[in-house]
């Protein structure tokens, strides 16, 4: 007898311990490659192997999200959830028992294939049965859970990498403890309600009425906003039944395609704010501008408890400031730090560089990673799951998460090189990306904060490319609330909705159009 919200944020915490999974592979491998014993069984890998070893996670990601989409589409967002669950268990054994680096690789694989697979479901379950003033608050737990996932594994990593720093427990127990957050995924999912939007589409209408009821109104299938939201799903999911809901509808609908390019950029943006970079191989990093190995593990340890901070405030506030202006914000000040960070990292390459220098760099990625964890990272999770209609919300999202990897695998591969070759100067990416990113935020990225699953197709036609430029009046979330609520009573006398339900029926005559 949870409050409704209540009940419905700790479902999608549940899902969120997927995200774990994908924060403790980042946290731990840049402790793994740097084991002494890690390096003997690896058979001390050149840059080429060390980058694929770090990246091959991230290349199984790219091939997951396509399989969880169909999954989640055929069998249920709760089983693929399972399946996901069950592949990446598969990986970490590999990886812990690993004699040599093909090992290594096969067990990355199938770590990331599990992890490609929960980044789609994940997300797509959290959206699909938030309440619409609470849907960036919890999909954000994504990025929160992920957090967590990177201080436990670096705090394992570097407590036992103290204690036994040359022996084989010393990266084996940390790859091994990560199977831990899985286990609940492959046995307990379950226990978790069903989409309610998946319920309509495989006609379980009653069902999904229940489900509704159950994450919104205490079981309560009169209450006039679960009556509202379920009318307003059943009729945009009906008009959607009467058009082609395969892949090629992402592909000839221009306003899907516009917002799979929006996923896709924003994806590949986070990626060139420079995150993995530091996050992977954090000790390279700091050891260039003075610090020891030791010392530079340590830093990044207390840097993710600092990314956590910044997690939890996105998860507070962004239901409040909305999705665009932390993008635009977060972005401009990630290029700034990184811009002092070039100038702080070229004094130590060039055979200066004090210690208050060094501690200066230390101190701006503090800042750039907060700012990354409060602005950018849950929001890439949170802005392109939203934007899809049920018909290819799964499919869709899945593209979109492939960009988050290949662009992901891109940064893994190509780090260690650019430091050997260009050193300092490869932060320069990373500072002009940040200011070219708001940029493009600023111009291309409509807010949807407030607004229900069911109309953002109607909102994205009616919103011209060039946003500074449209007239897109903002809706809070309480307003919202009492349109859908107005619409369930509606249904029950038997009177026309709301203009927001009625704007449903162009949205479907524009696709007859088309």
């Amino acid at each position: 007898m949870l409050p409704p919200k209540v009940y419905t944020f700790l479902c999608a915490c549940f899902a969120a311990m997927g995200a774990t999974l994908y924060g403790y592979d980042l946290g731990v491998i840049s402790y793994v490659i740097v084991a002494p014993d890690f390096l003997r069984v690896t058979d001390n890998p050149n840059d080429n192997y060390m980058g694929f070893i770090v990246s091959s996670m991230l290349l199984g990601a790219f091939f997951g999200s396509i399989p969880a989409c169909l999954i989640a589409d055929w069998f249920s967002r709760r089983m693929a959830i399972t399946v996901a669950g069950g592949v990446f268990i598969v990986g970490g054994i590999l990886q812990t028992a690993c004699q040599n680096k093909e090992t290594m690789f096969a067990g990355r694989f199938f770590a990331g294939f599990g992890i490609g697979m929960l980044g789609v479901l994940a997300p797509l379950y959290q959206s699909e049965i938030a309440h619409p003033s609470k849907r960036g608050m919890l999909t954000a737990t994504f990025q929160f859970f992920l957090g967590i996932g990177a201080i436990v594994a670096g705090w394992i990593a570097y407590g036992v990498q103290q204690t036994h720093p040359n022996d084989p427990i010393a990266w084996r127990l940390p790859l091994g403890f990560q199977m831990a957050p899985a286990v609940p995924l492959l046995l307990l999912s379950f226990l978790l309600p069903e989409s309610p939007r998946w319920l309509m589409i495989k006609g379980r209408d009653e069902d999904a009425l229940r489900t509704l009821a159950r994450l919104h109104a205490r079981g309560n299938t009169n209450d006039p906003f679960v009556r509202g939201e379920w009318l307003a799903m059943k009729e945009k999911l009906g008009q959607e039944a009467a058009i082609d809901q395969s892949w090629s509808l992402i592909f000839t609908d221009r306003t899907n395609m516009r917002k799979v390019l929006y996923g896709i950029i924003l994806q590949f943006s986070v990626q060139m704010t420079g995150v993995s970079a530091i996050q992977y191989y954090a000790a390279t990093v700091y050891k260039s501008v003075g610090f020891s190995q030791n010392t530079a593990l340590l830093i990044n340890s207390l840097n993710n408890i600092n990314a956590l901070f910044g997690e939890l405030a996105c998860i507070l506030l962004v239901d409040r400031v909305g999705r665009r202006f932390p993008l635009i914000a977060g972005n401009m000040l990630a290029g700034t730090c990184f811009a002092v960070a070039t100038a702080l990292a070229k004094q130590f390459a060039t055979g200066g560089g004090s210690r208050g220098q060094g501690i200066g760099f230390v101190a701006v990625l503090f800042i750039y990673n907060f700012a990354f964890s409060a602005c950018i990272g849950p929001l890439s999770w949170v802005y392109p799951v939203e934007i899809f209609n049920t018909a290819v919300r799964a499919k869709a999202t899945a593209l979109t998460c492939m960009a988050a990897w290949i662009s992901n695998f891109m940064i893994g591969q190509v780090s260690p090189k650019a430091w050997t070759n260009i050193g300092w100067k490869y932060y320069l990416v990373f500072t002009v990306c940040g200011f070219t990113n708001a940029l493009t935020f600023y111009i291309l990225f409509p807010e949807t904060k407030g607004r229900t699953l069911e109309e953002m197709d109607l909102y994205f036609r009616e919103t011209h490319w060039f946003v500074p430029g449209a007239k897109t009046p903002a809706v809070s979330a309480k307003e919202r609330e009492e349109q859908l609520a107005q619409d369930g009573l509606a249904q029950e006398r038997g009177l026309p909705g709301s203009d927001a339900e009625k704007g449903l029926q162009g949205d479907y005559n524009h696709h007859e159009h088309i």
